[in-house]
């Protein structure tokens, strides 16, 4: 299990050195210190998750290029905000925002070409539905680690 990732982890340093692969190890916001952005990091969660050999949620932190934004829709748990962000080249990954507990604008507050950094819990239940949740920075019981979605430079949480 931990040799895939490595090894997974380390194809994919050597593609950004080449230069085919753009994986931005970190995304600066404007005025503040960086936030960690872990491509390689998610994309080895991502096929250890598809292959059965890590199982349980994990913390992620990705950014990437909006590539298309939902409208919003209530689900049992209020109101969320979706979009999708492409973290390298072919790969996508679905962002929940959950909009009653986010301090930010009305939704849509993204759009497709706006660049985002994301933290928040990756869960994958099966190829078709997979994504980063828990965006806000709100903790519970089934998560401890708040999160939050900075689009351009702007910080939501």
């Amino acid at each position: 299990m931990k040799a895939a990732s490595r090894s997974l982890r380390q194809s994919l340093a050597g593609l950004v050195m080449l230069g085919m692969v753009g994986l931005a190890p970190m995304a600066a916001q404007a005025g503040e210190s960086a936030v960690p952005c872990d491509v390689a990091h998610f994309l080895a969660d991502q096929q250890g998750m598809a292959s059965g050999e890590i199982r349980g949620d994990r913390l992620e932190d990705v950014c990437g290029t909006v590539v298309h934004v939902y409208g919003k829709r209530r689900t049992r748990s209020g109101w969320h905000g979706y979009f999708l962000l492409q973290v390298a080249p072919g790969r996508v990954i679905r962002i929940v925002s959950d909009l009653d507990r986010m301090n930010a604008p009305a939704w849509p507050w993204v759009a497709e070409g706006d660049h985002a950094t994301v933290r928040g819990r990756y869960y994958y239940d099966n190829p078709r539905s997979q994504g980063i949740d828990w965006t806000h920075h709100g903790t519970g019981r089934n998560w401890p680690t708040a999160g939050y979605v900075v689009v351009n430079g702007r910080s939501y949480q």
